[in-house]
């Protein structure tokens, strides 16, 4: 595309060279004069001082500052104008329908129109593939499983028996879904299994990073709400259930039996304890730890996780104690005998 391409496509206001052409995206500290680039924030303006750049996208307070670039288009919000045309530049991998000869499909089992089954998946008896899905190299669907319309399964997925998941579904490599809850009676001398019999249902247009786990449930269902994102190496205990249009950032662990409601972040290496709530729209800060209810739309931090500013006078008080301390032993010493 050339700048006045990409000016006209994202509505933006060219100055410099219209005819600067670019082929590829890439940040700045290592963009050509062939890519396409952007700047968001003041923090990254040196960058853009010395960006070899062919064509970037900034905002209207940093139209002005001074660096090589050939062509600038400003637009006020230029990470949602790169999203736009990310598309244009590359394209998503083409499926191409059919069941490669290693993989093993059970008689039983039904596969919609258009799927695509990689080498040495295996696709247990009546498990059910929805219209163009896409099962990858080495994917296990088990028993009874049910993948959606357009759903995207990548390698070494594996889907234990009990799972259910919607149309649109994006599953990263290393995925774990449906397998026993960590549930235990110590009787006899010896922890005993308690045998999980419930689903792991995963709603529409939900995506999880690679490496996670969601548990099945032990009577009911462990369930994952639409529209929402999971990142890598996130952990779901049995009888979780995960509202509509949450986001869950890497490394978070939600215990048995916790609820996680519409639209809640929690961002990462948040652990919430067993049986909680965690209210529609809350916010929960990285590495919090949560060992009671957070109530809806409210943002909580630290550990015991509580209201976010209560955390950070917390955590001010804790920083000055040291100095605190000083001052006191300097008293003690001044006292006689």
């Amino acid at each position: 595309m050339t700048a006045a391409e990409v000016a006209a496509a994202v509505g933006g206001a060219l100055v410099g060279r219209g005819d600067v052409a670019v082929d590829a995206i890439a940040p700045l500290d290592r963009a050509t004069s062939r890519d396409l680039s952007f700047l968001a924030t003041a923090k990254y303006a040196p960058l853009f001082e010395r960006s070899a750049a062919g064509v970037v996208l900034l905002t209207p307070g940093l139209a002005a500052l001074e660096g090589p670039c050939a062509a600038r288009v400003v637009v006020e919000k230029p990470h949602d104008a790169l999203l736009a045309l990310i598309p244009r530049f590359y394209f998503a991998p083409i499926r191409k329908a059919g069941v490669d000869p290693t993989a093993v499909v059970a008689p039983s089992a039904r596969l919609g129109s258009l799927v695509r089954v990689e080498a040495y998946a295996v696709i247990g008896e009546g498990a059910t593939i929805g219209d163009r899905a896409w099962i990858g190299a080495h994917v296990v669907v088990g028993e009874g499983v049910s993948v959606g319309a357009d759903t995207r399964l990548f390698p070494h997925v594996t889907l234990y028996s009990g799972t259910s998941l919607g149309d649109r579904v994006i599953v990263h490599s290393g995925v774990r879904l449906g397998s026993d809850g960590f549930g235990y009676v110590y009787r006899d001398g010896q922890h005993e299994k308690i045998p999980h019999v419930g689903r792991c249902i995963i709603g529409h247009d939900v995506e999880i990073g690679a490496n996670s786990a969601i548990d099945r449930g032990s009577i009911d269902d462990t369930v994952v709400g639409d529209g929402t994102k999971i990142d890598n190496l996130v952990h779901l205990a049995h009888n979780v259930r995960v509202g509509r249009l949450c986001l869950i950032l890497a490394q978070v662990g939600v215990a048995g039996s916790s609820r996680v409601e519409d639209g809640a972040i929690l961002a990462g290496q948040v652990g919430v304890a067993g049986h909680l709530t965690v209210g529609a729209r809350a916010r929960l800060g990285a590495q919090a730890g949560v060992i009671s209810d957070v109530p809806a739309g409210e943002e909580w931090s630290g550990y015991p996780a509580r209201p976010h500013r209560e955390s950070l006078r917390a955590s001010a008080a804790l920083f000055k104690l040291a100095g605190l301390m000083k001052r006191l032993e300097r008293l003690l010493e001044r006292e006689p005998g």
